[in-house]
């Protein structure tokens, strides 16, 4: 048992309250007994937490369970319409938004165009599209949990500063208190791929794994990392800027003012580059390129094949450098398939260092527009789910 200071009751509450809620939302249904064996909280701390979580309707009695020859015992289950997130991915033009419940199951989606940047503007639209998802899922407001707002560049998450946005222009702006100040809920704010990254991390492919990197192909390149089951942000929180190292210091210039980022290569306007010149002529998208590809092009296909082995000679530094159990393949590139990640894999495998690629499993995650939305939805439940203090000691206060 770790000594525990004076005067820190409301921490060990809190700490206790996320064990509890962890333990319904992992065993759930799951008895009030069942919970306290396996926490080692007493019979008492749990009761007392569980009739709170209650009242905020968090968890709810479900069916009664087996009986061992007493009284049948009442389960406790995540009460998943007992509270709602709302979340949102900002992009240059336009944002997807979701209403989520407990669980993170969609129930209310929307899409909207922004024909402008400036941020008073941008933030307006974004506060009257959580207004249209309570009202189109048909949610009180005062179910609202909170709203997480994902977006791409250096952001600083536990001040709600977005730092620097390549597409945007937005530099140093506390989006997290201007955002909360109009729509009058808890707003959390993250990188984008961090986003997606603790969505995969609650509820996905990284739900059992200790070490793991979500890298994201698209409009950009970027990386979440998740190391002792714990993000890495960086100082700054710039970690996972994986889109912009450098792979060729002479090569084509990147959003972000440097030369010969991956992100340059790899990235859709990158992909459509290489495309200009294989075919000669200017490509109005990749998925117009894709089509050529699946149509038997040689040189489209070669377009990705090029851009597969740079993005696998990248990948295979990730694993050399983090040694990492799982390699979450996600974003809109993921509908690329087999034309660029047949040739990223074979590059992984040439390149990784003996010993470690067997080892690492990479896996393409299926992708669907609602994905970073929903990612987004996840930096609320993590707040209601995570422990205030990381691999803190169970301490019971009864």
């Amino acid at each position: 048992m770790f000594p525990t200071p004076l005067g820190n009751r409301d921490l060990i509450r809190a700490i206790n309250r996320s064990i509890i809620l962890n333990t319904v939302k992992t065993l759930g249904p799951v008895a009030r007994a069942e919970a306290a064996r396996q926490t080692g909280l007493s019979p008492a701390t749990v009761t007392a937490i569980t009739a709170d979580l209650i009242a905020e309707e968090l968890i709810f009695e479900k069916q009664t369970g087996d009986s061992s020859g007493g009284r049948r015992p009442i389960l406790l289950a995540i009460n998943p319409g007992g509270r709602y997130v709302a979340g949102i991915k900002l992009m240059e033009d336009h944002a997807v938004g979701a209403l989520t419940d407990l669980e993170a199951t969609i129930i209310a989606r929307q899409t909207v165009q922004l024909p402008v940047t400036e941020p008073e503007e941008v933030l307006h639209t974004l506060a009257a599209m959580v207004d249209d998802l309570l009202s189109q899922a048909g949610v009180p407001r005062r179910k609202l949990l909170g709203v997480g707002l994902g977006l791409a560049g250096i952001v600083d998450s536990e001040r709600g500063i977005l730092r620097q946005s390549p597409f945007l222009g937005w530099r140093d702006l506390p989006v997290r208190d201007l955002l909360q100040a109009k729509i009058n809920a808890p707003v959390y704010i993250d990188n984008d791929v961090n986003t997606l990254t603790l969505a995969e991390k609650w509820f996905g492919l990284g739900q059992d794994v200790e070490d793991f990197l979500t890298v994201t192909v698209g409009r950009g390149i970027g990386m979440g990392i998740v190391v002792n089951r714990q993000f890495y942000r960086g100082w700054r929180g710039g970690a996972g800027e994986f889109g912009h190292t450098v792979i060729d210091p002479d090569g084509p210039l990147c959003d972000c003012g440097k030369h010969g980022c991956l992100e340059a290569f790899v990235s859709d306007p990158g992909i459509l580059r290489m495309a200009y010149a294989a075919l000669g002529r200017p490509v109005a998208s990749v998925d117009e390129l894709l089509a050529l590809a699946e149509a038997g092009n040689g040189q489209a296909q070669a377009v990705f094949a090029q851009a597969g082995e740079i993005l696998g000679r990248a990948v295979a530094n990730l694993v050399n450098i983090f040694d990492p159990q799982r390699i979450i393949i996600s974003g809109e590139g993921a509908r690329y398939g087999k034309w660029l990640f047949d040739p990223m894999c074979a590059a992984v495998n040439l390149h990784t260092m003996p010993g470690l690629r067997q080892d690492t499993l990479i896996s393409i995650e299926p992708w669907g527009d609602d994905a970073w939305a929903r990612g987004s939805a996840s930096l609320v439940l993590r707040e209601l789910f995570e422990s205030p203090v990381h691999r803190e000691p169970v301490i019971d206060e009864s």
